[in-house]
């Protein structure tokens, strides 16, 4: 048996006093083959067209490449650039056998210049083989969620088993977002980087226009082949809000990914819901003369229409009781958040501690 406790978020504002944000101003936003808005923290998507349709993501590829490199590289690992990595087809940074740079600066190359030369160069480096590496990138995919894609290579060229979805390139720059080093390179606009036995260094000059012209860009890959179309996926926080574009197929891209902000940052703010220090429940033990705390690990912040905040349900779905054996920090339910039918989110509930 389950036991269902319904709240709604008007009742919870006397407990977790916080601030929204207030919205910025409506702009319609055109509708092209692929796209998809999510905010970054919960991962809820406020916008999708086609978001599920399998599409070809250019380089917008090497979002994964450089989280996957991060999480299995130094950045300051020193990369000596084989001759596999010399003259690799499409955008490149004109990189020179036997060179020598750091991770780090292939990676300035590889996402603000778009090099596919520093995307060879780093997955060999990380993996041994391109092989090897789209393995890597497969595994990490799902680890960010992402179940509907297919990588083969690390730079986007194009491959009829190299494919993603619109939802699933968000939820995997989402995952990269998280990542410090990922985030203070996407949004870089201009370097400068070691250039060989040259005199005068590479300067990099980010192809993200967005991070010049639109308020609060963060980042995050430009695309394009003549099978994918333009594509863009884009970063920007305004107020506390990270928001993530995706646009895959759409000829006017920047404008198409300034107005998605300009419009959802208008629509929704970004209001803390709940408090990880908060005892949701006190549960009976079988055969125990005893009870245990309930609680949730993380604060909840919820991006939300005025509506939706109004109306918000909090659903805490729970056993009866726990079982005898219960140890500390298992989970043990969870908690639903709901506008109307709707399910925005839900996150886990744990024992504060165990019966013994």
């Amino acid at each position: 048996m389950k036991r269902i406790a319904v709240l709604c978020l008007s009742a919870l504002l006397c407990i977790f006093p916080f601030a929204a944000v207030k919205p910025a101003a409506h702009a319609a936003a055109e509708v092209y083959d692929a796209q998809i808005v999510m905010e970054v923290g919960s991962r809820r998507v406020l916008y999708d067209k086609n978001g599920d349709k399998k599409m070809y993501p250019a380089s917008t590829t090497k979002i994964l490449t450089a989280i996957c490199v991060l999480e299995n590289a130094g950045t300051e690992d020193v990369v000596c650039v084989t001759k596999e990595s010399v003259g690799v087809e499409g955008s490149s940074i004109y990189l020179a056998e036997g060179e020598k740079l750091t991770v780090k600066e292939l990676l300035y190359g590889l996402m603000l210049r778009s090099g596919n030369d520093a995307a060879t160069a780093l997955a060999l480096h990380v993996a041994g083989s391109i092989k090897q590496f789209a393995a890597l990138m497969n595994e990490t995919a799902k680890k960010a969620g992402a179940t509907h894609s297919n990588f083969v290579n690390p730079h986007g060229l194009p491959d009829d088993d190299h494919f993603v979805t619109a939802n699933d390139l968000a939820l995997i720059t989402a995952y990269a977002l998280q990542n410090k080093d990922f985030k203070e390179i996407v949004s870089t606009k201009k370097i400068e980087i070691s250039n060989g036995d040259k005199p005068y260094k590479r300067l990099l000059i980010n192809k993200n226009k967005l991070l010049f012209d639109c308020e609060g860009a963060t980042g995050v890959k430009t695309g394009y082949t003549k099978k994918a179309g333009r594509c863009l996926v884009s970063s920007c926080e305004r107020k506390g809000m990270e928001l993530v574009s995706v646009v895959l197929n759409c000829p006017p891209m920047f404008e198409t990914a300034k107005a998605h902000f300009d419009r959802y940052f208008g629509e929704y703010s970004l209001y803390k819901v709940f408090e990880s220090d908060f005892i949701v429940d006190f549960l009976p033990v079988e055969g125990k003369d005893a009870k245990c705390a309930l609680y949730v690990k993380n604060d909840v912040y919820l991006p939300l229409t005025e509506s939706e905040r109004e109306n918000l349900k909090i659903d805490y779905i729970l056993p009866e009781c726990l079982p005898e054996n219960t140890k500390k920090d298992q989970e043990v339910g969870k908690i639903e958040f709901r506008a109307g039918n709707d399910l925005l989110f839900s996150e886990k509930i744990y024992t504060i501690n165990g019966i013994n």
